[in-house]
């Protein structure tokens, strides 16, 4: 018995180690990237693997641009659409989380998440798409390293090139090449909110670009956009 207890004692310190050691690794890359932008990210591979087992030789559309070269109006538009309270929160939005977990109790199924940008970018840099606990608390622990160590307006320039925006469509740039034709830079106030509305359902709005939930919430997010603050 007690050799057994030795030998579950020694698994777990060994379970640790690779636990520390996981965390630490996820950390030097974020130290890493307050200088250096990241080529690609664990979301992105994801769906490239996906899209590469119906078609060997599909490519992702992806184009990193300075923060500089993204319209404020996209900016705007994103804060205004995904997270009003980004330059003010560290990590986490209490009130949309408890909004959020309300309004999904009343329909009986998730309608609504409260997660912030810091949030959606820790979960697309480095996590797999399942819905886990483990990955919630995951999340959380990269969401607080990103806020420690980043600026706003660094993890805003990060989630700006990364986030999905259509079928194979990632960050600001190819976006606004894929459905505008034009650059991040010269996206206009109407544009730049019609793919603010996009980013919850992305690849269902490419394939659907005139329904009516993306319509009005366009709308909804002009309205709201000069009001937005962003770093």
């Amino acid at each position: 018995m007690k050799k057994l207890w030795g030998w579950l004692w020694r698994g777990m310190a060994i379970c640790f180690a690779m636990l520390l050691l996981y965390q630490l690794w996820i950390f030097a890359h974020i130290c890493w990237w307050i200088k250096f932008d990241p080529s690609t990210s664990a979301f992105m591979e994801n769906r490239l693997s996906v899209m590469q087992g119906k078609k060997p030789d599909a490519e992702l559309q992806h184009r990193w641009v300075s923060y500089a070269k993204i319209s404020g109006h996209l900016k705007r538009a994103l804060i205004a659409s995904e997270d009003a309270k980004f330059v003010d929160h560290e990590g986490f939005d209490w009130d949309g989380i408890q909004k959020a977990y309300e309004k999904n109790m009343k329909k009986g199924k998730i309608v609504a998440g409260g997660s912030t940008i810091s949030q959606q970018l820790a979960k697309n840099l480095f996590l797999s798409t399942r819905r886990t606990p483990w990955r919630k608390l995951e999340e959380a622990i990269i969401t607080v390293m990103l806020e420690a160590v980043m600026d706003k307006r660094r993890i805003f320039e990060i989630y700006l090139n990364v986030i999905e925006w259509g079928d194979g469509v990632f960050g600001a740039e190819a976006a606004a090449r894929h459905y505008y034709r034009t650059s991040a830079a010269n996206l206009s106030a109407e544009q730049a909110a019609r793919l603010a509305a996009m980013v919850p359902n992305p690849r269902y709005y490419d394939r659907h670009p005139e329904a009516p939930g993306l319509l009005r919430k366009t709308g909804i997010i002009q309205t709201r956009m000069n009001s937005a603050e962003i770093p």
